[in-house]
């Protein structure tokens, strides 16, 4: 954890949900509107099908609703793309960007990536920004390296620790239940907090950075522990309310 620095628990579902799936958001809304809301964010991304209903599900709830991309553009003649404005048009509050599916599947760059930021912060939204390495680079020892690359080249100049949350998402570690080390995951995390406050100063030493990676209510605390970790970019666990609620419950003994 970082000292001032509120956590906060991402949800993204990546292409999985319909409208049966509505009562999953139903239970996390319903699920973090205790105490624990006063100290910790939480946030769902479902599929844009479900954005608008989930938005409206979560009205009396602290939990907010985002989206998993959007085009650089406003509007155009971008068949199959949502722009951030049509995000927030379905009171979205962030947006997932650059993450590891969408660099590899689309082959999207960090300048493509860097552009979608600016123009989620010109929506109002607040952008996740994914960044990882792949197994070939981290077993190259070249982690630190593609951090500082697609960090560079994937955000902004006005970024800010209101608009802009980073993801630390190791490919290797996505969705195939292998989880960094704590030691691991505290040097990333290290490496990227002292990056972020040469170049933005206080913004940046208050930026959030999460993990994601196989997170699982049953590792969860021991990766929320380690320095510099803000809280988490979950992935199948977010799927089901009682495992995401595990997780972000996690905070309950953590926070002062």
């Amino acid at each position: 954890m970082t000292p001032e620095v509120r956590p906060l628990i991402a949800g993204n579902w990546k292409m999985n949900g319909t409208r049966q799936s509505l009562s999953e958001i139903k239970m996390i809304a319903e699920g973090v509107q205790g105490p624990l809301s006063d100290k910790v964010d939480a946030l769902i991304c479902p599929p844009a099908t479900l954005l608008y209903v989930a938005t409206a599900l979560a009205t009396d709830s602290p939990l907010m609703i985002g989206a998993q991309d959007c085009h650089f553009a406003t509007a155009g003649a971008h068949t199959g793309d949502i722009s951030a404005d049509m995000i927030a048009d379905c009171f979205g509050t962030h947006v997932i960007l650059g993450h590891s599916e969408r660099r590899t599947d689309y082959r999207e760059s960090d300048h493509l990536v860097k552009l979608k930021v600016q123009a989620a912060h010109a929506a109002g939204l607040t952008a996740i920004i994914c960044v990882g390495e792949t197994s070939d680079e981290r077993d190259g020892y070249q982690t630190l390296d593609v951090l500082m690359r697609q960090m560079e080249g994937s955000i902004p100049p006005d970024a800010t620790a209101a608009n802009t949350v980073i993801a630390y998402e190791p490919l290797w570690a996505i969705g195939t239940g292998v989880t960094p080390t704590p030691a691991d995951v505290g040097v990333a995390h290290a490496f990227m907090r002292a990056e972020l406050g040469q170049k933005f100063g206080s913004e940046g030493r208050t930026m959030r950075l999460l993990y994601g990676g196989s997170v699982k209510p049953a590792n969860a605390r021991e990766l929320m522990s380690v320095a510099n970790v803000d809280g988490a970019l979950i992935g199948g666990a977010s799927l089901k309310a009682s495992d995401f609620l595990a997780i972000y419950s996690v905070y309950d003994g953590l926070t002062a």
